[in-house]
C-alpha cells in the first residue's frame, strides 16, 4: 500500500496534542459534519472520528471519496463499517478506555451493593438511615466479555474476594482459569449474583440479557452494563426492576440519551451513568499515544493497530 498522506483529526486540540507528526503527513481538522479546514476532501486518506459522535454527526464521512482507513476514539465500532462501506478499513480505540472503564464497571458494582444511591437521597433529605447492604466480597460476579475491558475489571476483582465466573464467545480454559460459553449463560443465571456486563454489540449480543435471563437471575442480583445498551432488553429490565426484586447500575442504555420522561429514571433500584465508561483524565493522554503510534505507521504504508474486520452477518 502507498503511504497514507493525508490524516484529519477531528479538532485542532487533538492535532496539537499528538504533533509534531511524521515528515510526509499532511493534517487537517474535520468535525465530519462541515467542511475540512487545511485539506481537500478528495485528498483525505484517514479521518479520525470525534469522541462519541452519534452517527448524524458522522454521515458526512460519505464526502471523502478517496478515503482509506477511519480511526475512532472508541473501543466499541458498532455501525462503522456500514457507515464507511466495504473499501474503508476501521481501526478503533481498543485499550485506551480499558482502565477507566474497568474502574466504572467495579465501582458501579460497589455503589449499587453498597446502597450509595439511597444514601444519596437519603443525604438529600436530612435523613440518617443504618441499613445492611449486601456488599461485593463473597459475591457471585459474572463478567461476561473477555476482551481487553474484561481482563481489566477481573484485575480489578481479584483483591475483592468474589466467587468471579467469566464467559467468553466458547467455552475455554485461560491461564486465569475456565472460561464458559456466553451461550450456556442462563443455564448459569440461578447462580450469578452480579452480573458485569462488556461484550460487543452485535446480532449475537442483541438483548443477550432478555426477559428469560433476568427471570432466571436470584433475587437481589445486581445487572452492571459497562458494554452497549441495546446489549440489554431494557423494556424487559424496566418490568423486572419495577418489582423490585432485581437492580441495576449501568453506564449504557437503549435508547441514549435517555428521554427525560424513561421511567427507569424513578426507579429507586437503578443507578445511572450517562455514558461515561471511558470519559476520564486519562482518556487524552492515552488516545494520544495511540495516535502518536498510528500517524508513525500510517508514514510508512501500514495500516497500524487495532484493525478490526466487518462483522460477520
Amino acid at each position: 500500500m502507498k503511504p497514507i498522506r493525508v490524516v484529519t483529526f477531528p479538532s485542532t486540540h487533538l492535532l496539537e496534542a499528538v504533533g509534531p507528526l511524521p515528515e510526509g503527513i499532511v493534517a487537517g481538522v474535520w468535525d465530519i459534519e462541515g467542511d475540512p479546514v487545511g485539506v481537500e476532501l478528495d485528498e483525505i486518506d484517514v479521518a479520525i472520528f470525534p469522541y462519541m459522535a452519534n452517527f448524524s454527526m458522522l454521515q458526512g464521512i460519505g464526502r471523502a471519496k478517496n478515503l482509506k482507513l477511519v480511526q475512532t476514539q472508541t473501543t466499541g465500532y458498532d455501525g462503522v463499517h456500514d457507515l464507511v462501506g466495504p473499501g474503508v478499513s476501521v481501526a478503533t480505540a481498543a485499550g485506551v478506555h480499558a482502565a477507566s472503564t474497568a474502574e466504572l464497571a467495579v465501582g458501579l458494582a460497589i455503589a449499587s451493593l453498597r446502597g450509595i444511591g439511597e444514601s444519596v437521597r437519603d443525604q438529600a433529605a436530612n435523613r440518617w438511615n443504618p441499613t445492611r447492604w449486601p456488599g461485593l466480597a463473597d459475591r457471585k460476579v459474572a463478567i461476561v466479555g473477555v476482551g481487553g475491558i474484561g481482563e481489566e475489571i477481573r484485575k480489578r476483582l481479584d483483591p475483592f474476594e468474589v466467587v468471579l465466573s467469566r464467559f467468553g464467545t466458547r467455552a475455554r480454559t485461560d491461564e486465569h482459569g475456565e472460561i464458559l460459553a456466553v451461550g450456556n449463560l442462563l443455564d448459569h443465571a440461578k447462580d450469578i449474583e452480579v452480573l458485569i456486563l462488556i461484550v460487543p454489540h452485535n446480532a449475537g449480543t442483541h438483548h443477550l440479557v432478555d426477559a428469560e435471563l433476568l427471570a432466571a437471575l436470584p433475587d437481589d442480583a445486581v445487572i452492571v452494563n459497562v458494554a452497549r445498551g441495546p446489549v440489554v432488553d431494557t423494556d424487559a429490565l424496566v418490568a423486572e426492576l419495577k418489582t423490585g426484586r432485581l437492580r441495576c447500575a449501568s453506564d449504557v442504555f437503549d435508547p441514549e440519551p435517555l428521554p427525560a420522561d424513561h421511567p427507569i429514571w424513578q426507579l429507586p433500584n437503578a443507578l445511572i451513568v450517562p455514558h461515561n465508561g471511558g470519559n476520564t483524565e486519562a482518556f487524552l493522554p492515552r488516545m494520544t499515544a495511540l495516535l502518536k503510534r498510528q500517524v508513525g505507521s500510517w508514514a510508512q504504508g501500514e495500516l497500524g493497530e487495532n484493525l478490526v474486520v466487518p462483522p460477520k452477518v
